[in-house]
């Protein structure tokens, strides 16, 4: 008889708790990925830059993600630091006399979008999928704007940013999100879901 009572016990108190460890389960896996919300329209900086540079603004071959070993992760770091290292921080303005403009920075001097470009460069020509290196626009914890790079992957979406030496998963910066490229087509610009839910499970 205690048997029985113990068991159901035990069960009676799983079903009360499972929902919710499913629900936070489920919320906690959802975060990994950014949640998009419809096109929306292009940075003018983007549409400069696509101008100059239209083969690298067409639609994708595929929708893939990278499958993130940690040799894929080593190289994720490594080519965030490294890029970081190699340019000088300088305003569009400072550097071509204008307000905005988006290329590579061949002179090894420029802002944020230009360390993204190049950080998607690098990554691509080492067998990175275009469709998992996508230029991203949040705004800081100041409110100002800001372009970081995701790198899609099968562990969810990771974060390269000049600002920051650690490669993070996106819910773990400090940005609210805006809007990034689409995974179909590079010209195309996809809306954000501001903040993930895992903010609201700490």
């Amino acid at each position: 008889m205690p048997r029985k009572v113990g068991i159901a016990s035990i069960a009676t108190f799983m079903l009360s708790v499972s929902p919710v460890a499913v629900h936070q389960a489920k919320a906690v896996e959802s975060t990994r990925y950014m949640e998009v919300r419809g096109t929306t329209t292009a940075p003018m900086g983007f549409v400069q830059f696509c101008r100059e540079n239209p083969a690298d603004c067409q639609p994708r071959s595929s929708n893939a993600v990278m499958a993130l070993s940690k040799a894929r992760w080593d190289e994720l770091v490594r080519v965030n630091e490294q890029v970081n290292n190699s340019i000088e921080p300088v305003t569009d303005q400072d550097n071509f006399g204008v307000v905005e403009w988006w290329t590579y920075p061949e002179n090894k001097r420029g802002d944020c979008e230009d360390y993204v470009l190049l950080k998607r460069k690098v990554l691509m020509d080492r067998g990175w999928p275009d469709s998992a290196l996508l230029i991203t626009v949040v705004r800081d914890e100041k409110g100002d704007g800001h372009a970081v790079l995701t790198a899609r992957t099968d562990k969810g979406d990771m974060i390269l940013d000049n600002q920051n030496p650690t490669v993070l998963p996106w819910s773990r910066t400090a940005y609210t999100f805006v809007k990034r490229q689409s995974a179909s087509n590079s010209a195309r610009w996809e809306s954000v879901a501001a903040r993930p839910v895992e903010t609201a499970l700490r």
